[in-house]
């Protein structure tokens, strides 16, 4: 359950009510109360199994709850961007190809582009820093170029709701810094920016942290979600103590102890 104070003023754009999720005898998210407005990131935090890809995929309309709802305000453009778990090197799709495809909801698929959709592909390629990548394969990039290219098809649509799912994690540092950037943009254009991660530093960065572990443990400002009692309770006995830091022992999941996350110990 979520407790966290909303902004009255602030619009929501989704609504969990009760949402919960099963899948057979496997409760993948317990019953869950959350909003989620506009001008605001959320960082998702939580181990493997913990419920952060579900939730992700609840707010992005591709799980349905095994009981309560999910509601929406009006109808939202959402956009969402899954881990790259496999790409098709084969497609021969160029970088600008990638793009455009952002834009297929609000063109369709067989009118033609118009002026203004041109100007936000441009646009959307200079801020994720893939413009000069354009006529490029998707399928030759980097890691990191390849997660740009995504991010920027998610924000040619111009998003109510943007759903990232670790969107930095194995990343090379100037592409982390352009993504963690361009979340801290959306969210000022009036965007609701949702997105998971394991990484504290990262999650530290937003202004709302939901601490997960099937269910909601936490809900609010990073310093109040992020206290060392709480993550304890969060990832059991994957908190350990290194010299005067706290760092999250996430075998299996990319991570070694030089890139663990690290958390003041006095909160």
């Amino acid at each position: 359950m979520s407790n966290v104070d909303v902004d009255p003023i602030a619009s929501p754009v989704a609504v969990l009510e009760g949402a919960s999720v099963r899948y057979g005898p496997i409760v993948a998210l317990a019953p869950t109360d959350l909003t989620v407005v506009g001008g605001e990131s959320v960082a998702l935090v939580g181990s493997n199994g913990s419920g952060k890809s579900t939730l992700l995929g609840l707010l992005a309309r591709l799980v349905e709850p095994t009981r309560g709802a999910v509601r929406f305000t009006g109808r939202p453009r959402i956009s969402f961007v899954a881990q790259q778990h496999a790409f098709h090197r084969w497609m021969p799709l160029s970088v600008h190809e990638v793009i455009r495809m952002g834009r297929f909801r609000q063109v369709g698929l067989v009118k033609p582009f118009r002026h203004a959709d041109r100007v936000a592909v441009a646009a959307v390629s200079e801020r994720l820093e893939v413009g000069d990548l354009a006529k490029r394969s998707f399928g030759k990039l980097s890691g990191g170029q390849r997660q740009r290219v995504l991010v920027a098809q998610a924000l040619v649509d111009e998003p109510d709701l943007l759903l990232l799912d670790e969107p930095i994690t194995g990343l090379d540092l100037a592409s982390q810094e352009v993504i963690l950037g361009v979340i801290a943009e959306e969210k000022q254009r009036g965007a609701a920016v949702v997105f998971s991660t394991h990484h504290l530093d990262e999650a530290r960065r937003a202004d709302r942290v939901i601490l997960l572990a099937g269910e909601v443990v936490a809900d609010g400002p990073p310093d109040e979600a992020l206290r060392v009692d709480l993550l304890a309770a969060a990832f059991g006995g994957r908190l350990l103590r290194v010299n005067d830091a706290v760092v999250i022992d996430e075998h299996g999941h990319g991570q070694t102890h030089d890139d663990c996350d690290h958390t003041d110990p006095g909160r």
